[in-house]
């Protein structure tokens, strides 16, 4: 085990030989005092290759494609430093400002810092702006933060602060934006650095639609796991309001809805109860 690395930095990679040789490249001047691990997760093409080509850099290969947060699993495991900086392999992200996100971390009291898509260069595909506006609006509801980059690929976060939330840490492309919604929703502290983001190199694994309605499932059960209450008590309210103006309408204009009135009534009961009763369970594991 090397001590003296500074962080340990982690890239997964499945079929990236069009730009893991680009990041790895990028990273030469500033590599001696990080240890460098690339998790190829069962790419077919010659990343791995590419990889042994780079002198300290090591490699781990996954027989079979796991996915993106299972390679990320991989490598933590692995990690010889609790300082932990995870980028991508396709060159979106700008490996030199890696030492600017150990040097915000330094700062102190700082639990994760996330190289924010705001800078002047940011190449992200049209087509994917409109989903990422509601997946951020609706994950800063929730979690009552403001999110500036919710699923960034280049970030840094403690060791045991992944180990400490693993269990509930997917094996795909949501890996990140889990650990932002459980730290955020849990009291740790998350800073922002504004970094650009670059056309990728090689082929995105992203299916926009399919992976945009997990994103959304998977932002409301991680508020739910930790913050209820944040997605009961709205629901609760909803339908309350809208027995009660049915109520109103059956009361001064014509009598109808009545077995519609109460079953509003009834699930805005029911959603307000569970919600505390799953709150109450919360604190109590959290204690």
């Amino acid at each position: 085990m090397n001590t003296q690395k500074e962080a340990t930095i982690i890239i997964p990679s499945f079929n990236e030989e069009k730009g893991i040789r680009t990041v790895l490249e990028s990273m030469k001047k500033f590599s001696s005092k990080f240890e460098i691990i690339v998790v190829d997760d069962g790419s077919k093409d010659a990343t791995s290759r590419i990889v042994n080509k780079f002198p300290g850099v090591k490699l781990i290969r996954h027989d079979v494609n796991k996915g993106y947060g299972a390679a990320i699993k991989t490598g933590v495991r692995q990690a010889s430093s609790n300082i932990i900086i995870i980028t991508d392999a396709d060159a979106t992200y700008p490996s030199q400002r890696i030492p600017d996100l150990l040097k915000k971390y330094r700062e102190g009291n700082i639990d994760m810092v996330v190289g924010a898509r705001t800078g002047e260069n940011v190449k992200i595909p049209l087509i994917r702006k409109p989903a990422k506006w509601f997946i951020k609006k609706l994950a800063d509801y929730l979690s009552g933060e403001n999110i500036i980059d919710i699923n960034s690929g280049l970030r840094l976060i403690r060791k045991d602060l992944i180990s400490k939330f693993n269990r509930i840490l997917p094996e795909g492309f949501s890996f990140t934006m889990t650990i932002t919604l459980a730290l955020l929703t849990n009291g740790y502290r998350v800073e922002y650095i504004p970094i650009d983001y670059h056309k990728r190199e090689g082929k995105s694994k992203l299916r926009p639609l399919r992976d945009t309605y997990g994103f959304l499932k998977l932002i409301v059960r991680t508020v739910l796991y930790f913050q209820p209450l944040k997605v009961f008590m709205p629901l609760s309210f909803l339908f309350f309001i809208v027995g009660f103006i049915l109520l109103l309408y059956r009361i001064f204009i014509t009598e109808a809805f009545v077995t519609t009135i109460t079953l509003l009534f009834m699930a805005a009961f029911q959603l307000f109860i569970v919600g505390l009763l799953a709150d109450l369970i919360d604190k109590r594991m959290k204690d």
